[in-house]
């Protein structure tokens, strides 16, 4: 007769505290405890599912009553008590499953077993496991009996939510955690198990299961008989993958040879394969960022103890991940979270994920497909009595190589030449030597944008010079600012530094709603610029409206943000916004009963007549 099969979380169920996987620290405490006899009368199991709390809590309760107990607190499992708590028929222990008895019944039926003393051995233990499902009332009823029970009484509550348990229970209860079971673990316990069933199983496969096991040795073990009940006594990785429908490591290391050459159709294609082969897109997503997680763990030797997986597989993350840098994987990640969070709202989700995809390609391939943005270049004011063309050409023609060849000179024998081949220094830029000092570089194609002509420049010294009279209260020309004789010669050059183009109010618009689309995330500035669009006051001046105080003040904060987007977008650097409050939006005043009618009759005195004749009267 064909003996009868017991699954294996049942079958190598841990007997003594040795047996028990991955609580090292708690059952030597426990045993330590047993051992020197300094018991408590309650404890609390607390910690995630299938990690060994009800288990540690039957091997206690069997040790404590054990006739041949080991010098390190293990029970010997021959004894009478043992062979009875190992065939359950002990009367020294006492199950109750809160999760369908948890009712102020239940519990008394429990007090009135506390009364019994053991008939064998020297204790009664009493374990109520998922104790947090016991109601309010139930909790108030045991709270006298777990304060004080009889000398053999002892309680061992077992929960996986300890936050659920009011606090009077708490504080009368010895707290132990356990721990998540690592990977490791588990694939060790899988592996004895493995050679005691007779199965042959890969390396891999048993990572595959104790990764979706997810910590719990219990899942671990019905996960592998799961397997190995369809892979006919050898587990291969491939079958555990088919049989648990997950996604194999190599779609994903395909992706990252796709976003590393910048090849979007690739990318789109291993999706439409992933999808081909019946993977939830949200499935994806999620395993997509814990493969980017566990690239960023193996980039560092550091966090590379973090990757959960077995050393062939691990050795494979470390060689892809020197592949890309710190920045893509940040970023990549905040990606996948966020097509993650967005799914469930999204109205095509399937766009949402390859749009996702995209986006990670671009991390790389955007700044290889569009070049950089050609730095602003300082305009040139030339020294006085000197072609404006010539420091330029010098410049454009060989920069290096006039810095290099002659530095002494362009300093001490030529000091307006050095002064018109390099740009004043800016406010926002500290002055260097003259030696250490950079020259501009002039773009390549000089008559695509050209220099300011000496009739601009001139335009532009005397409207300075205009202004500096009003300012000394002399006429307009009685002071020559010049840049070769006056010793304010920096003033026109600084201007000259300043962009100062016509624009009309459709390029501000344009701007304006460009800045608005380039910024998503500032939600209150951008839906105030949606509302208040920039008017026209005076030529480069210009204001808003907004509608209440808050408006002006988050609008207060970036205005020195958006008056740079829009000064560099129109080249145009005297932009200037004001905000103003629009006081048709301010809140009328309540008014009572009697200050509403008397309103009414200020305003309308025909009202009193009419009450008059009606002889009508208002409260």
């Amino acid at each position: 007769m064909k003996e009868n099969y017991i699954v294996s979380a049942r079958k190598y169920r841990p007997s003594t505290f040795a047996t028990v996987v991955g609580q090292n620290a708690l059952t030597h405490t426990l045993k330590t405890a047993i051992a020197g006899g300094k018991l408590a009368h309650a404890y609390l199991f607390c910690g995630p599912r299938g990690v060994g709390k009800t288990t540690c809590a039957r091997i206690f309760a069997k040790a404590i009553n054990c006739e041949h107990l080991s010098a390190d607190g293990e029970p010997c499992n021959e004894c009478e008590s043992c062979r009875a708590f190992n065939e359950q028929r002990s009367y020294n222990i006492v199950e109750l499953d809160a999760a369908s008895n948890n009712s102020v019944d239940d519990i008394r039926g429990i007090t009135e077993q506390v009364r019994i003393p053991p008939q064998v051995g020297h204790y009664r233990v009493f374990i109520i496991d998922e104790v947090h499902m016991l109601s309010s009332q139930a909790f108030n009823a045991f709270l006298k009996t777990l304060e004080e029970p009889p000398e053999y009484a002892i309680f061992i509550l077992a929960t996986t939510e300890k936050q659920k348990i009011i606090p009077t229970i708490l504080s009368r209860c010895q707290i132990y955690d356990f721990a998540r079971i690592t990977v490791p673990d588990i694939v060790a316990q899988l592996q004895y198990i493995a050679a005691d069933r007779g199965v042959e199983a890969e390396s891999a496969a048993l990572n595959v299961i104790a990764q979706k096991a997810d910590g719990a040795m219990r899942d671990a073990l019905s996960i592998f008989d799961q397997v190995s009940a369809s892979s006919e006594g050898h587990i291969t990785y491939q079958s555990t993958i088919d049989n648990l429908n997950v996604l194999d490591h190599d779609y994903y290391f395909r992706l990252d040879e796709a976003f590393r050459t910048g090849d979007i159709p690739s990318t789109l294609l291993i999706f439409k394969e992933i999808r081909d082969h019946g993977f939830d897109a949200q499935f994806f997503v999620n395993g997509l960022a814990q493969h980017l997680r566990d690239l960023m763990m193996a980039s560092s030797p550091r966090t590379a103890s973090l990757l959960e997986m077995n050393d062939d597989v691990a050795q494979r993350y470390v060689v892809e991940a020197a592949k890309f840098t710190p920045a893509f994987y940040y970023k990549a990640m905040d990606l996948c979270n966020t097509c993650d969070l967005n799914y469930r709202d999204a109205s095509n989700k399937q766009f949402l994920v390859e749009l996702t995809l995209i986006k990670i390609v671009q991390l790389i391939a955007a700044p290889a497909a569009s070049a950089p943005a050609a730095p602003s270049i300082q305009k040139i004011q030339p020294a006085a009595k000197q072609p404006a063309t010539k420091p330029q050409q010098a410049t454009t023609a060989q920069p290096q190589q006039a810095t290099a060849a002659q530095p002494q000179q362009a300093t001490a024998a030529q000091p307006q030449q050095a002064t018109a081949a390099q740009p004043q220094p800016t406010p926002q830029q500290p002055t260097a030597p003259a030696s250490a000092r950079p020259i501009a570089k002039q773009p390549a194609t000089p008559a695509a944008q050209p220099t300011r002509t000496t009739v601009e420049q001139n335009r532009m010294m005397a409207t300075s010079q205009v202004m500096l009279s009003k300012v000394m209260n002399t006429k307009p020309g009685t002071a020559q600012h010049t840049p070769a004789t006056d010793d304010s010669a920096s003033q026109p050059a600084v201007t000259a530094t300043h962009s100062h183009e016509a624009f009309t109010d459709e390029q501000l618009l344009r701007a304006w709603n460009d800045y608005i689309d380039k910024h998503p995330h500032e939600h209150l500035v951008i839906n105030t610029m949606r509302i208040s669009k920039p008017r026209r006051v005076d030529n480069d001046k210009f204001e808003i409206t907004v509608q209440n105080t808050g408006q002006v003040e988050f609008m207060n904060a970036k205005m020195s943000h958006i008056l740079d987007f829009l000064r560099g977008a129109l080249k145009n650097d005297f932009i200037t916004i004001d905000i103003k409050l629009d006081e048709s939006m301010t809140t009328p005043k309540i008014m009572t009963e009697r200050e509403l009618i008397d309103d009414i009759k200020t305003r309308h005195p025909e009202f009193n007549d009419f009450l008059r004749d009606f002889k009508l009267s208002l409260a």
